[in-house]
């Protein structure tokens, strides 16, 4: 993989599995955003994986719905008492708030929450060392 993705992206993906956002199926899911509004395509094929989310699609980093199908998948590791605590937070809401300052909007909903954001940093923090060591591809369009 080329690029990573923001740690906060960690956060996202466990609201959208702690949601139950993420409907998975053959070679692909569908991933409702935080708000309701859209849903975005995640396909997978061997290694290779796509998104139809900003991230993955313009950025080229897995996006949280490549990070959530990858939890799902277990691929990577997903921690349910970390990811209760992120339930039901609309982050395009609170993102669109802070104009995407991913840490920010994680710092916000930490404090009004009462989260210990030290301990979810870490949790997301060997997340992303795990993610690091995945041999994926992030592409634009997986070839059928």
């Amino acid at each position: 993989m080329k690029k990573f993705p923001p740690i906060e992206k960690i956060f996202e993906a466990w609201t959208a599995l702690a949601d139950n956002r993420v409907l998975m199926k053959e070679g692909y899911a569908d991933v409702s955003s935080s708000d309701g509004e859209k849903s975005y395509v995640v396909r997978f094929l061997d290694n290779q994986y796509s998104s139809d989310d900003n991230a993955t699609f313009w950025q080229g980093y897995p996006g949280y719905p490549v990070i959530a199908v990858l939890m799902k998948q277990g691929k990577l590791s997903y921690d349910p008492t970390q990811a209760n605590q992120w339930k039901n937070i609309n982050w395009t809401q609170i993102n669109k708030k802070f104009k995407n300052n991913y840490a920010e909007a994680v710092a916000y909903v930490a404090g009004e929450r009462k989260i210990d954001l030290n301990q979810s940093y870490q949790a997301a923090q060997k997340v992303l060392e795990e993610l690091s060591g995945l041999p994926i591809e992030i592409k634009r369009k997986i070839k059928a």
